[in-house]
C-alpha cells in the first residue's frame, strides 16, 4: 500500500508521511529502538526486538506491496521521527475485517501534530483497504495517547488491568479501543 503526505508540524516545519520502503529498514530499526527507550508505554523493551535492518527492510517491502496493511514513516529533516502501521488482526473468514493500529514518535517530537496524522493516515489506509474496523490498545496512564484516539473516533469497550507489567511501575492497565470505519451492510 502506497501513501504520501506533506504537513506543516505546529513549529513550521514541514514532515513527510510516506509508506515506507525497503531502504528505510536501518532507520526504521533505529527509529524502534529510540522510541522504545523513550517511554513504557510501548508493547516491548528495545532489547527483546530481535529484527535485523534486513528484517525491517524486508517488512517494509512487503507491507509497500500489500493491498491491505501499511507501515506510515514521518519524516522531518529527512529523519524518520515516527511511524505507525496498520496490520490485520487475521485472514480468517470471521476476523478479516478487523485491523490492528500501532505507533511511536521520537519524544522529541511529540507536541507537534506527527502522532495525529500518522493515526490519521492510518485510518485512512485502514478505510481504503476495507476494513470494517480498527483496533488498538493503549496504557491506560497514556492520558495524551488516550485523548488523541478519542478525539479522532476511537471508542473504548474494555480494560485489562493486567495488560502490561512493567519493569518500572509493576501492572499496567491497557484501554482496548475500537473504530467502526464504515457500517457493516446487512448479512
Amino acid at each position: 500500500m502506497n501513501y504520501r503526505k506533506i504537513i506543516t508540524l505546529k513549529d513550521g516545519r514541514a514532515c513527510t508521511l510516506r509508506n515506507g520502503t525497503a531502504e528505510d529498514g536501518q532507520a526504521l530499526l533505529d527509529i524502534f529502538n529510540l522510541t522504545h527507550t523513550q517511554t513504557d508505554y510501548l508493547l516491548t523493551y528495545p532489547e527483546e526486538h530481535s529484527y535485523t535492518a534486513e528484517d525491517e527492510a524486508e517488512l517494509l517491502r512487503r507491507k509497500t506491496a500489500s493491498a491491505d496493511e501499511i507501515e506510515l514513516l514521518a519524516f522531518v529533516d529527512g529523519a524518520i521521527v515516527g511511524s505507525a502501521g496498520v496490520t490485520c488482526v487475521a485472514r480468517k473468514e470471521k476476523i478479516r475485517h478487523r485491523a490492528e493500529f500501532g505507533i511511536s514518535v521520537d519524544k522529541a517530537y511529540w507536541g507537534l501534530g506527527i502522532g495525529r496524522a500518522l493515526t490519521e493516515g492510518c485510518i485512512e489506509c485502514a478505510r481504503t483497504a476495507g476494513y470494517v474496523q480498527l483496533e488498538l490498545e493503549a496504557v491506560a496512564e497514556n492520558k495524551s495517547a488516550l485523548a488523541l484516539y478519542r478525539s479522532v473516533g476511537f471508542v473504548e469497550y474494555g480494560r485489562n488491568p493486567k495488560g502490561f507489567r512493567s519493569r518500572l511501575t509493576g501492572w499496567q492497565e491497557l484501554v482496548l479501543m475500537r473504530l467502526e470505519l464504515e457500517w457493516p451492510s446487512a448479512m
